[in-house]
């Protein structure tokens, strides 16, 4: 009987580093992911930062034209310069009061396109009637100037309007649009604020 040559299962020295240098390529793979992730990381981590206190600061905006806006209507009240909230309303242009209007309401736009239809021309001045404050600075920089990246629009919008009832003008919607930054880094944020005048004996 013949004897079977055992085989020999060890592995030669040139194989020894194949295996090697997949394991290391599979390494410096792995590593490179890490670092291209670590760099996107903390090259985007800033701007997101700056991006959140845009945020903030643009809700804080809106809040401070809420307080500017309530104040100048509870004078108006106060005075007897108005009786109630009509001919206060904007109405132009035409449908942004309008839920029906496919084009100007002003659910339908978004904060950078109704400070558009404002003021059209782009001039800082509104081009409608109606506006109670529109892109008005309220933050003092160092020199005590007012700073224009942190502005304020306040404007009331009649909820009555194409409704059951449109001869009610004790009530109305304050909106106010906050606004901070400059161009591509510009933040608005909106606030909607029901508001209703209290009648004598109410």
């Amino acid at each position: 009987m013949k004897k079977k040559k055992n085989q020999d299962m060890s592995f030669s020295p040139s194989h020894e580093r194949g295996v090697g240098l997949v394991v290391v390529i599979l390494v410096l793979a792995f590593m490179l992911a890490v670092g291209l992730s670590l760099v996107t990381v903390t090259g985007t981590g800033p701007q997101i930062a700056s991006n959140v206190r845009n945020k903030q600061a643009a809700l804080n905006a809106a809040e401070a034209g809420f307080d500017a806006g309530w104040m100048t209507i509870e004078d108006a009240f106060t005075t007897g310069a108005w009786l109630s909230f009509d001919a206060h309303y904007l109405a132009e242009p035409y449908g942004i009061d309008k839920p029906d209007d496919l084009t100007n309401y002003f659910r339908r736009l978004t904060d950078q396109e109704l400070l558009n239809l404002i003021d059209s021309n782009g001039d800082g001045v509104p081009d409608v009637n109606n506006v109670i404050f529109f892109m008005e600075p309220y933050v003092l920089k160092p020199d005590g100037s007012l700073d224009p990246r942190y502005t304020y629009t306040v404007f009331l919008i009649d909820d009555e309007a194409g409704g059951i009832d449109p001869t009610n003008h004790n009530d109305t919607l304050m909106i106010c649009i906050g606004t901070a930054g400059v161009g591509k880094n510009l933040s608005t944020t909106r606030l909607e604020i029901e508001m209703a005048v209290q009648l004598p004996g109410g």
